[in-house]
């Protein structure tokens, strides 16, 4: 029996996964330690369910993918407008040094990927699903980036850098305090005590209609704004996905702002690109291909483990030098390895157990932040871009 689902009932069967998966977070201390988003968890119980419906031929689903490309498109238009490179600014040299270090990661994983993705024979570009698309990307960017590679030959790429980048979250908790330590021990690093008194940060207004519809305004007007900018970008020999537009819209929008000296309401942009990637992982989520992970299980899980002790050497040699091998550095540590096998709360989880145990690291909780939402989101789309349009 088939079953062809439309917008809406593809829509109310991803809130019900989102659903499922708030209910079981709630239950599982592991899952909440290690941050597996709740349309994550939701989204693999549904997409396991459907995957026992086709194999024992009871029933076959097919899910409507409309509202998953437009909230993708607004979750990264929200991503842009947080670019601010006036606050990148303030956080000084030591911003930009670890920014170096971060965008120098990208390209290191992706090789790092594709050359034991030939080695094990399978396609390279599923080598780029395993790299910085999944790694420091996130599961938003391998979904997004899985349909540009299935496009380009290789089948079945978003399971495989879904999967990669669930493993991330596992793996960026577990390798970011132990490395963070061992630095700490070996160079007799300590605390320097709090020393940021008052943090400059954006005024934020309360979150009611007029504000909401306010942001709504900005991220459509950003939106629109980002399709002529990817009609632009199509004339290039690069092929862009088409978020990337957006996103770039939306940074373009935000350092306006800045320039001009305005104030623009993060809050409620935030929260509405959050409740967008939300929906766009439950969407994403329901339709997930199981058979097509389980094929390649062994050869994903030699690959993430060679990321998560690459990452770790990576971060103890480059990032740790870079950053001025102080305490705050090792706690840098901790946070470049949860967002560089992970998500970003992995980062900020790392650093808050590290400065739990061993004292306050007020710079490094300050630059991380701002230095992540231009370097990653800034640079990783187009090196992804770059492997993709070399390897296919």
């Amino acid at each position: 029996m088939e079953f062809t689902l439309d917008i809406l009932q593809t829509l109310g069967i991803a809130i019900i996964a989102y659903i499922i998966g708030t209910n079981l977070k709630k239950r599982s201390k592991f899952l909440t330690k290690f941050f597996i988003p709740s349309p994550v968890i939701g989204g693999l119980v549904v997409s396991l369910v459907v995957f026992i419906l086709n194999q024992t031929h009871i029933a076959y689903f097919e899910f409507d993918g409309i509202l998953q490309d437009f909230f993708m498109n607004i979750f990264f238009t929200c991503i842009g407008l947080s670019c601010s490179f006036a606050m990148l600014k303030k956080s000084g040299g030591l911003g930009l040094r670890l920014a170096l270090a971060i965008i120098i990661l990208l390209p290191l994983q992706n090789i790092l990927a594709v050359a034991l993705s030939k080695t094990l024979g399978l396609n390279p570009l599923y080598g780029v699903a395993m790299g910085s698309t999944s790694m420091t990307g996130g599961i938003g960017s391998a979904v997004s980036f899985g349909k540009i590679m299935e496009e380009a030959g290789a089948t079945n790429s978003t399971e495989i850098g879904v999967a990669a980048a669930t493993f991330g979250l596992l793996a960026g908790s577990l390798v970011g305090g132990p490395t963070a330590n061992r630095l700490i021990r070996k160079n007799q690093l300590s605390t320097r005590g709090s020393i940021i008194r008052e943090t400059d940060v954006e005024l934020t207004g309360l979150m009611n209609q007029q504000t909401l519809l306010k942001a709504i305004v900005i991220i459509g007007l950003a939106s629109f704004l980002g399709t002529f900018i990817n009609k632009a970008l199509a004339l290039t020999p690069v092929n862009f996905p088409y978020y990337v537009g957006c996103q770039f819209a939306g940074l373009i929008v935000r350092n306006i702002y800045d320039g001009l000296g305005k104030k623009i309401d993060m809050v409620n942009i935030e929260t509405l690109g959050n409740i967008s990637l939300t929906l766009f992982l439950s969407l994403a989520l329901i339709s997930l291909n199981i058979a097509a992970i389980l094929s390649l299980a062994l050869p994903m899980l030699l690959i993430m483990l060679a990321q998560a002790i690459f990452i770790a050497i990576y971060t103890s040699l480059v990032t740790f030098n870079l950053t001025g091998r102080d305490y705050d550095a090792a706690v840098m540590v901790a946070g470049h390895c949860g967002v560089g096998l992970g998500q970003t709360p992995n980062a900020m989880a790392n650093m808050e157990a590290v400065i739990e145990e061993k004292g306050p690291a007020d710079v490094a909780m300050f630059v991380l932040p701002i230095v992540l939402a231009i370097a990653v989101n800034f640079f990783n789309p187009l090196i992804i871009t770059f492997f993709i349009d070399m390897l296919k």
